[in-house]
């Protein structure tokens, strides 16, 4: 039996910093990968796994979350033979925890997708086109949409933009505006490649940070770590907010119109900070 890391079982899937893609096709990879230090933990039941093996891994997946293992699932997407097959399936297991639709385009895709699915069952949906980051904002308010993500390489292969921030900060930027405008947690971005160093993960997931987005998709256990420290509040917001807080309880004066303001953002960071078990680490 795999047990799930316990700090990350009791985060609140909208705070996941880090979501850690395992292929659906190597159950042995499940049970590090849920005891690892990743916020969330999605089987990828869609690119990781070739045409052939799709049923095989739908077993596999099946029966780990019927035998109290706990995970996301990224189901293939709509327009493919598989979608219907998977939701099928996994409507009857007890351990998922949400989905991840692969090639969204439209809004109606999560809705008919969440349809699917036991009432409740949140879906990430992953965008991975030019069609669907126009259609961000449309997607962030459909019934059922819980996050947005950004499926980085399909994206560049869709467009042609290289792996300049620049060249990727529209669509970053816009699924940052998409997600605040349908009131959902922060936007997810791409995986680091499979093998990146880990000064490359820190470098990419502080971009990520930068842009406004509050999660990041791995393809590695090893990059967890350094996704999860690079999208925390850092130990100088961690000081600066402990020290408001304290002088505010202790009575300070209001000051100036920045005060409250600041006050709402440290408490902000202190959340956090115990949501992500920061302030004795």
């Amino acid at each position: 039996m795999a047990f799930r890391n316990r700090r990350a079982a009791a985060l609140p899937a909208k705070l996941s910093r880090s979501w850690l893609l395992v292929n659906a096709a190597k159950p042995e990879d499940f049970a590090p990968a849920l005891a690892s230090e990743a916020d969330s933990v999605i089987f990828d039941l869609e690119a990781s796994v070739p045409d052939d093996k799709k049923a095989e891994a739908l077993g596999y997946v099946s029966d780990a979350l019927s035998s109290g293992m706990t995970a996301w699932v990224r189901v293939n997407g709509i327009d493919t033979d598989f979608w219907a097959d998977d939701l099928a399936a996994l409507s009857m297991v007890s351990g998922l925890r949400g989905v991840m639709l692969a090639m969204t385009e439209k809004p109606e895709q999560v809705t008919y997708t969440a349809m699917r699915l036991r009432a409740g069952t949140p879906v990430l949906a992953l965008i991975e086109s030019a069609v669907g980051i126009e259609n961000a904002t449309a997607i962030a308010s459909a019934p059922g949409t819980f996050r947005l993500a950004f499926g980085l390489n399909d994206f560049r292969k869709d467009t042609g933009v290289s792996d300049d921030p620049m060249a990727l900060a529209y669509a970053r930027g816009k699924l940052v505006v998409a997600s605040r405008v349908g009131q959902l947690p922060g936007a997810i971005d791409g995986p680091p490649a499979a093998g990146a160093s880990a000064e490359q993960v820190t470098k990419e997931a502080l971009l990520t940070a930068s842009m406004g987005m509050t999660g990041k998709l791995s393809l590695s256990r090893d990059h967890v770590d350094h996704i999860n420290a690079a999208l925390a509040p850092s130990e100088d917001e961690l000081s600066w907010a402990k020290e408001l807080l304290d002088a505010h309880a202790a009575g300070a004066s209001v000051g100036d119109g920045s005060y409250l303001p600041r006050l709402a953002r440290a408490q902000k960071i202190a959340d956090l900070a115990d949501s992500y078990g920061l302030w004795n680490a």
